[in-house]
Parts: C-alpha cells; structure tokens; sequence
C-alpha cells in the first residue's frame, strides 16, 4: 500500500492535484485527482480499495469508528518533498469516501511569484507593512488560498507571527501555530485570548467556516494587529456577505477591513503550469462597494482577466 500511495502521490505532484478522492463500493475503489479545478479519473489496481484503511491507519484515525466523520493527518516524504497531508473519511450506507488533501504542494514560492501580474505582487508586499487591520482571502476549493498566506507569512521577517488553525494545515518553524480543540473546551475565543497575551504583531486565523471564528478574526484586528484569514466566496466582495452571514455587524467589517482578495487556478497554456489570478480590493476600492453596493468600473474582476488572458492566448 506504501508503493501504490506513493505512486499516487507523485502522479498528484506531477499535474498539481490539490486532492485525491476514494470512493469505495464493496470492495471496489475509484480514484479521482482534483487538477485545476476538475476532478480527473485515476487508472485503478484490484486492490485500492485497501489505500482506505492505510490511510486510516497513517491518520491515525479510529479504523472501528463509522458512524461518524473522521479527520486526520500526516506527513509523507516524496521524493524529497516532506508533503503534509490531510485525510477525511465518510461512511455511509454502501459506500466509503475518503478525500487526501495535499497541503503544501506549492508553498516554496516568493510573493513575487504569487501573481501574473507585478502591481498585485507588489500591492500585497506592501499591505504587510500595515499595522493593523484584517486582510481576507477567498476563493473555491483547491484555489490556493492557504498556498497564498503561507507565501506571505513566509515573506515577513522581524515580526512576532501567531496562528489559530482547525486543524493546523502546514508547521512552520517561523512563526507559533495553535490547534483548536474543542473537545477540550480550547476554542477560538481562548486561542484568540492566549495569543494575545504574547504581544503578536501578526495573527492568522485559519479557514472561518463558523460565527465564533469570524467574530474573533474581526476582534483581533481591532486590537491594533494584522490580521490574515480565508473564506469560501465565488468573489471578493461576497466575503462581506459571508461575514455578516456570520453574525458580524456591518459596521465592525467595514470599520477592520483593509483588503478582500478572491482567488482562482488557472492553467497557463504558455508555461503549461497553474496560475493564479487574484481580485483584489483595497481600501479605496471597499469604500466604493460600501457606498454604491457594487465595484467601480476600474475593478479588475476574475472574469475580466480570464477574458483578457483568452485573448492574449493564455488560457483557453
């Protein structure tokens, strides 16, 4: 099972897979690697189905436990590449799904090459020099958001850097990370409360996905830190809907907010590598959306630059 995971795992750096999907049906298991979006069918072998349980055990996840959903994760060396990986298992009534997440396949990469674009590379050195203030990052599944903020962290030297994840994606040595548990109570707001007793300079909180954490990602930028977080939303400004879905006020978004960026993987048919396009809005740029409920005209929208890179020939 080694071999075959491994195996599978070169193929998913080879084409820059973010996930590898298992789904099993008495005993027969079908592979898929989400590539550039897509989820792409992988060539089976008789005993896949077993991939399953190893992963299970790698995870050190409860192989007895089916009744609920299961998360754990592990490291693996590749080649030379120390990948870290996540695995979630769900059992139903005749099948198995199991989904592999690779979390750090492309974080060796410099703020400079984040972006096409040289203005928007330069735009988010810059916003890291600010004092305070709360950066979102958005954008689907598999877009690199997390890739994006660990580039950035990695990019800060001389600054006091704390992180509050579930669970915790990448270990870093620079910078103190800290895993919520709420089984034992150490949720967001005491992670939140302990971090800023060490005088941050710098915390990121991890994916909001509930109202605790996106409260406490606004209180934190409003005690005079940075702040850089991500969400799920199609656009940039959809992270302000998202965050009063959340039950923050209008006013306290509004009032934290220093920059909203959407993201979205492209492949580049020139350099035959995946690209990424960032829509981002400043300040000047969030006041407009605040008072007119929509961007200006100068917004450089996702769709705007797949547009102009269909054109130039980049992407298809």
């Amino acid at each position: 099972m080694e071999e075959r995971l491994l195996a599978l795992l070169k193929l998913a750096l080879k084409y820059h897979a973010s996930d590898i999907h298992f789904l099993v049906v008495k005993n027969e298991c079908s592979i898929e690697m989400r590539v550039d979006g897509k989820c792409r069918k992988v060539k089976g072998k008789a005993q896949d189905y077993k991939l399953v349980r190893y992963l299970q055990y790698l995870s050190n996840l409860d192989v007895g436990m089916i009744t609920k959903p299961q998360t754990g994760q592990f490291e693996m060396d590749v080649e030379g590449n120390l990948l870290s990986l996540r695995f979630a298992i769900i059992h139903e009534l005749n099948m198995i799904n199991g989904v592999l997440r690779i979390l750090n396949s492309r974080i060796n990469l410099s703020v400079h090459s984040l972006s096409l674009l040289d203005f928007q590379n330069r735009y988010l050195e810059r916003i890291l020099k600010k004092p305070n203030g709360l950066i979102i990052f958005s954008g689907p599944t598999g877009s690199g958001k997390t890739t994006s903020v660990y580039t950035l962290l990695k990019h800060i030297k001389g600054k006091k850097i704390f992180s509050v994840e579930d669970p915790i994606e990448v270990y870093h040595d620079e910078f103190v990370q800290l895993s919520i548990n709420e089984s034992t109570g150490f949720d967001y707001s005491k992670a939140v409360e302990q971090i800023l007793r060490h005088d941050p300079d710098i915390i990121m909180i991890g994916e909001i996905r509930e109202a605790k954490a996106a409260r406490w990602a606004v209180n934190a930028a409003n005690t005079g830190h940075l702040v850089l977080t991500t969400i799920h939303t199609s656009k940039a400004s959809g992270c302000i809907s998202r965050m009063k879905e959340l039950g923050v006020s209008e006013d306290y978004i509004y009032e934290n907010l220093i920059c909203l960026i959407n993201q979205r993987m492209m492949y580049n048919v020139k350099t035959r590598k995946k690209q990424v396009l960032f829509e981002i809005m400043d300040a000047r740029e969030i006041e407009y959306f605040r008072e007119h409920g929509r961007n200006s005209k100068d917004f450089l929208s996702i769709d705007r630059q797949i547009e102009m890179g269909i054109k130039d020939g980049l992407f298809t």
